[in-house]
């Protein structure tokens, strides 16, 4: 049976009343805050995961893990806790809360002049006195359901949290966030593996462990199979075609990523906006600016939904048309509000390195660096390297790219290009040939 009163420290906490008391003061804590203390009192001294936290205290409710940082900030100081040097609550880094001791359980006295009583976890109070009439009033529902047997599980509302779940974290794009999402998704899939969304859901953030966070290109064959298994049973299922088209852009193999992106919007004209930002970005590659810009600006329009590598992309287009100025000032922008965008680290040193401004493309660099790692920016720093006269140094930085995104022929061909012992001299033509015949397959040969 769960205690319905606790010890704990200098504590007393009664669950039924929703009373926490030192000694003989009884402390503000009310809402969620109780309710989140409550949940860790049930469980020890384990540690509890953000993702427990938020299906046990806020559920139905969808929140990040700032809302749950922020509400026990809001405990501690109901309970004169300091979160440098906890008492009750400690944070674990990369986990969750855990309590700084066990809490002891406490029976609960009550008195023949004041009943306890039923409370819901967050809900109208329900007085014992009047149980045994609801007792009466329920009977014949409840013989009904004797005789029938228990109820069906219903579990079609857990599913869509969960789903919801997983949107939340794959949209916030950070890479802890991501693989929280895929934990997610094989959830849905070990209950159902043919939930379609979890499927797509699935696919998707496969590709983004290969696109953003460098991880080997397996992954997004993994994702390729998992949208043709949608599409194997439901052919017009856009998602699906927009997660297939992002499959193959990941693995570089663009005339593919084109047809399928260009299917996933003809399917669905006004669904997911960075499917259509994704096709634009390769009808850029393709030279196709003017298509690339109306389809970027057209997606700016449809609202805060938009992809997080949108404003770069429109930056870029206009970079191309010449419109250097107003390319710089979204470059800049995008770099100023948005630390943890990998996009925005890339382009802003970019555009300056590309208007010859080398000290202040190397001061972003450095800063860009010490936000997040990624292929672009050691590519970027044996550039710079090769121009300060630094030959060492843009070796290293071409081999770490290579190391970073070995499947990119870009980052491949500097590093051999400028690697000891120099290659061949008929090395770089053969190479060109090798991106040449990539390029006929579908690829881009530099991805």
């Amino acid at each position: 049976m769960t205690p319905r009163a606790y010890r704990f420290e200098d504590l007393e906490i009664d669950l039924d009343r929703r009373e926490v008391r030192r000694g003989d003061t009884s402390l503000e804590l009310a809402g969620l805050s109780f309710d989140l203390f409550a949940y860790l009192l049930a469980q020890g001294a384990r540690v509890v995961g953000f993702d427990e936290l938020i299906a046990e205290v806020w559920s139905p409710a969808v929140v990040g893990e700032e809302t749950v940082t922020q509400r026990v900030k809001l405990l501690r100081q109901s309970l004169g806790d300091d979160g440098r040097r906890p008492r009750y609550v400690r944070s674990v880094r990369g986990k969750g809360y855990q309590l700084c001791a066990a809490p002891q359980p406490l029976a609960v006295a009550t008195t023949p002049t004041e009943t306890p009583a039923i409370r819901p976890a967050r809900g109208h109070t329900v007085p014992l006195r009047w149980l045994p009439i609801a007792l009466v009033l329920l009977l014949p529902a409840g013989v009904w359901l004797l005789w029938r047997g228990p109820a069906p599980r219903a579990p079609s509302g857990e599913r869509d949290e969960i789903l919801q779940r997983a949107r939340y974290y794959a949209g916030i794009g950070q890479k802890d966030d991501v693989e929280r999402a895929i934990g997610l998704y094989q959830q849905l899939l070990a209950h159902d593996a043919a939930d379609r969304d979890a499927l797509v859901g699935l696919s998707f953030a496969y590709s983004t462990r290969v696109c953003l966070y460098n991880q080997p290109p397996e992954w997004a064959d993994r994702a390729q199979a998992l949208a043709e298994t949608v599409l194997a049973a439901a052919p017009g299922d856009a998602a699906a075609e927009a997660a297939l088209g992002y499959a193959h852009d990941c693995r570089g193999t663009m005339d593919a990523a084109i047809a399928h992106y260009e299917r996933a919007v003809t399917l669905d004209p006004t669904g997911r906006v960075d499917t259509a930002a994704s096709l634009a970005y390769l009808y850029m590659i393709q030279g196709r600016l003017a298509d690339a810009l109306a389809r970027n600006l057209d997606a700016e329009r449809r609202g805060a939904t938009r992809p997080r590598f949108l404003d770069i992309q429109i930056a870029r287009n206009l970079e191309l048309l010449g419109e250097t100025a107003a390319a710089e000032q979204r470059y800049a922008r995008s770099f100023r509000l948005y630390p943890d965008n990998v996009y925005s680290n890339a382009a802003w040193p970019r555009c300056l390195f590309l208007q010859g401004r080398l000290g202040e493309a190397e001061t972003a660099l450095a800063e860009a660096q010490r936000r997040s790692e990624h292929p672009e920016l050691y590519l970027l720093q044996g550039e710079l390297a090769l121009l300060r006269g630094r030959p060492g140094t843009a070796v290293d930085a071409f081999a770490a790219a290579a190391r970073l995104r070995p499947h990119a022929g870009l980052a491949q061909t500097l590093a051999q290009r400028y690697a000891a012992p120099v290659p061949p001299r008929d090395w770089l033509d053969r190479r060109v040939e090798e991106i040449r015949a990539t390029s006929r397959r579908g690829g881009t040969g530099a991805a």
